[in-house]
């Protein structure tokens, strides 16, 4: 009899671990999604955001991969990433959209009103002048980027960007042959390079003259103004799209559907990206969690 019972044991602990595991929400069922994006601060808030998401309001196992800008389209069109949610269209990015829009499928905008273009300072000092005394103008004269020829010497003849893949960088160069300025160089590094050259101008009161894009909290940080472009090589007013790979949607249509519905406002961007950036940016992550919990409500609203 005690025998019986000993066997009888192990198969009713068996059977109720298999009831369990059934009952149980299976995760890795869900696959795994694989997010590229490029660091830039836009993107590393709207990348971990949406990671935060998936992990921690859909149960959804996820992975975020930095590359280059060609890649992060690359990645999608070749599917191996799932998504990004950082193309600009329909100018910076346009290059990519001809060379990969065909295999890759366009969720649309998931933020609206983003614009680049050429930066400087709009900071005012004290100035005095003849017959008006004591008045505050902006230190740097520029208003538009044909009078970068006439400003050449006080810039330094330098341009200070970014990644040299970036779109910015690409419509700089086109910007530079349009206006006249082959003798300026545009200087390559990327985008904490870019802001740590604008913070040591700002402070010691020098020209500068740096690729800049809207969301940013740079424009949170300092007073700053984009150079009119006449000639609009630039562009106008910009969106930044949601790009998921062929076959996603029938493959985890609930990731999807999350992907197509997730909206938010540059200020609500420049909101995380302040966050991230007053903690020098080590946890993006725990910032995006923070994020979710103090717009629970809009958050909800982009879970199918």
């Amino acid at each position: 009899m005690l025998g019986r019972k000993q066997t009888l044991i192990p198969s009713l602990v068996a059977g109720l671990i298999a009831l369990l595991l059934l009952a149980a929400p299976v995760h890795a069922a869900k696959g795994t999604v694989t997010l590229s994006y490029v660091e830039w601060s836009s993107e590393i808030a709207s990348t971990n955001l949406v990671k935060a998401v998936l992990e921690q309001k859909m149960g959804v196992d996820c992975q975020i991969k930095a590359v280059n800008a060609e890649e992060m389209w690359s990645s999608v069109a070749e599917g191996e990433a799932d998504a990004m949610v950082g193309a600009w269209l329909p100018g910076t990015h346009e290059h990519y959209m001809d060379k990969y829009g065909d295999r890759v499928v366009d969720l649309g905008p998931n933020l609206e009103g983003a614009r680049i273009g050429l930066v400087v300072p709009n900071v005012t000092l004290g100035r005095q002048t003849a017959g008006t005394g004591l008045r505050n103008e902006p230190y740097i004269d520029a208003e538009s980027i044909p009078e970068l020829s006439e400003y050449a010497d006080k810039f330094d003849f330098r341009i200070v960007g970014i990644d040299p893949e970036a779109g910015v960088m690409k419509r700089t160069r086109e910007a530079m042959e349009a206006y006249g300025l082959e003798n300026y160089e545009l200087v390559t590094g990327n985008e904490r390079t870019m802001t740590r050259a604008l913070d040591r101008a700002i402070t010691g009161q020098e020209w500068i003259v740096v690729t800049g894009w809207i969301p940013h909290w740079k424009f949170a940080r300092w007073e700053l103004k984009f150079l009119e472009d006449p000639k609009n090589v630039f562009g106008g007013k910009e969106h930044i799209n949601t790009v998921v790979r062929e076959g996603l949607e029938e493959d985890m249509p609930e990731v999807a559907k999350f992907l197509d519905n997730f909206r938010w406002s540059p200020e609500q961007m420049g909101q995380l990206m302040i966050w991230i950036h007053d903690d020098d940016g080590r946890f993006p992550y725990e910032k995006a969690l923070r994020y979710i919990r103090t717009h629970e409500e809009q958050v909800d609203s982009w879970i199918p």
